[in-house]
């Protein structure tokens, strides 16, 4: 189908857009690589008035080092993303599973905080930021605030971000030198997952010191795994141990039943993935 007609606005910086947004109201929409928007808006499910394109704004493809923080513009496509060699170094564990999202197509139009801006439970970002404990930057009428990842997720397809706001910055704490793994399973190439986990281990003579665990689409928004976590430090890097603490992988999570998985496939899953990916991270 053809979309309804909108106006169309590309600003060249933040407060611009801003504007933007605020001067169209409830039916302004934002688009970042388009590839959720673009064929809700071919369907007509949206039928904004205004539609403001944030690919003018050059800082907001920025991925930088900034203290002890790798800080990520909103509008990085996923191709730099995964490509970059800040992430490698410090954000393994978001280089890797950035590398699983849909084909490479999408990485190169498709952009991190559009991803996150979308919260789609069962897309692959949303665990890494949680478990990494990522900060996420807003910017509105009234200057710029900072939410962590752990409010961010509301609710399925909702986010903190305000009306007359836009996500500008995604900083991650660096995990310099840790082990990380990202373990997706799905029904073909390039699918959604049905369910995934997101795991970065700090281990020390071979057991485990510290330990993040995140998984997708075992509930309306990702979920930090803390039950296996607490399980997993002080315990020795062993198939056994590692087992034992999978275990607790669908403490807190709300599986989903869909045309994919039934919710006991998923809560399945979700222990033999969390157990898969530890061990990887733990190689």
């Amino acid at each position: 189908m053809i979309p309804a007609k909108f106006d169309y606005v590309r600003p060249s910086t933040v407060e611009e857009a801003v504007s933007a947004l605020q001067q169209g109201g409830d039916d302004a929409k934002i688009i970042a690589g388009g590839q959720s928007l673009l064929p809700v808006l071919r369907l007509r499910l949206a039928a904004p008035s205004v539609v403001i394109d944030l690919g003018g704004i050059p800082e907001l493809r920025r991925i930088a080092e900034d203290g002890d923080r790798i800080a990520i513009g909103a509008m990085a496509p996923h191709h730099d993303v995964m490509r970059d060699d800040l992430v490698k170094e410090h954000v393994t564990l978001l280089s890797q599973a950035t590398a699983t999202v849909a084909d490479p197509q999408v990485r190169h139009r498709g952009t991190l905080g559009g991803a996150l801006a979308h919260a789609d439970p069962a897309g692959d970002l949303g665990a890494v930021a949680l478990a990494l404990e990522a900060e996420f930057v807003i910017a509105g009428s009234s200057g710029t605030r900072t939410v962590p990842a752990a409010e961010f997720f509301v609710d399925y397809f909702t986010t903190a971000i305000g009306e007359g706001e836009i996500l500008t910055q995604v900083r991650f704490p660096k995990y310099t030198g840790w082990s990380t793994h990202y373990e997706k399973f799905n029904r073909t190439a390039q699918a959604w997952s049905m369910v995934a986990v997101a795991a970065a281990l700090r281990v020390e003579g071979g057991s485990i010191a510290e330990a993040r665990i995140g998984l997708t689409n075992m509930g309306t928004t990702p979920i930090r795994a803390t039950g296996v976590e607490q399980a997993l430090v002080g315990q020795p890097a062993t198939a056994d141990s590692v087992r034992a603490a999978a275990e607790h992988a669908t403490e807190g999570t709300a599986a989903p039943s869909d045309a994919d998985a039934a919710a006991d496939y998923r809560e399945h899953l979700a222990k033999v993935l969390t157990g898969r990916a530890v061990l990887a991270a733990a190689g």
